[in-house]
């Protein structure tokens, strides 16, 4: 059965390698495209935007209309349209998969409401590589304990608007309940001038951003006369397309409504 894709954001960035990566895999077939009301590229065929050829599929900013020809949206947009895509969904009973990241306590609440009535798969990155690499660090943590600083260094390009990286707060989550800390008390977010001596409990976030860089994250462990470093580098935002469009066909199988993760789709969780 072949499994219908939305894809929210089509003419960006993301969106244009979701329709490529979606068009490559052998159970999803593309059948709607949606932009924000007012952009350039309404109309515009979606195919022949991700350099794929012409398939019939203009760009539409109606995602109620284009709800009824999909199974599966996939959005990868801004916190505050994610959560209107998701009201959407849930009125309309079609599935997620969503990658955005900056949401709020209450945005990420408004998604756990609408999986209770769809399957949703919410991930703060697609990446098989990440989703292993926050098995490593669980595993680091429980082992080396508090005798182990912490510290989540993370890289991105020039136009990424939200930082920390959702990445590097979803392994900040990780390292914390696998150390018994809540991140909130105990996460410090950059440091400047005379900041006294490190509190051994505490979890460290740096953020660089700069150029073309796609998504680099590293966990150090840093202890007395060792250190032990987590790294994943991501070359290509194919990587989180492909991840995306795997978890799309995932959730097209469930039978029953939802929030999971990639763990979830990779049968790690």
């Amino acid at each position: 059965m072949t499994v219908r894709i939305g894809i929210v954001g089509a003419a960006g960035r993301m969106g244009r390698q979701l329709i490529e990566a979606t068009i490559a895999h052998p159970e999803l077939e593309l059948t709607a495209a949606v932009e924000r009301s007012g952009s350039s590229f309404l109309g515009a065929d979606a195919g022949e935007l991700a350099g794929q050829g012409p398939l019939g599929i203009g760009l539409t900013d109606d995602l109620a209309v284009a709800c009824g020809r999909i199974d599966v949206l996939i959005d990868f947009t801004v916190p505050e349209a994610t959560v209107a895509n998701a009201r959407v969904c849930r009125e309309h009973g079609v599935k997620m998969v969503i990658g955005t990241t900056g949401l709020t306590e209450a945005q990420r609440a408004e998604i756990a409401s609408a999986s209770e009535h769809v399957g949703v798969v919410f991930a703060a990155n697609y990446s098989v590589g990440v989703t292993l690499s926050l098995k490593l660090i669980d595993m680091a943590a429980r082992v080396l304990g508090d005798d182990f600083d912490v510290e989540v260094v993370e890289a991105h390009h020039r136009h990424k608007i939200d930082a920390p990286s959702g990445t590097a707060l979803r392994m900040g989550e990780v390292l914390a309940a696998a150390l018994g800390r809540n991140l909130d008390e105990c996460a410090v977010y950059g440091r400047e001038g005379r900041t006294g001596e490190r509190d051994v409990k505490t979890i460290g976030f740096e953020t660089i951003r700069g150029g073309d860089v796609v998504g680099d994250h590293t966990v150090m462990f840093l202890g007395q006369g060792e250190r032990l470093e987590v790294t994943h580098k991501a070359s290509n935002r194919m990587t989180f397309a492909r991840g995306a469009v795997r978890s799309a066909a995932w959730i097209a199988g469930q039978s029953q409504a939802g929030l999971f993760d990639m763990e979830d789709v990779l049968g790690l969780g």
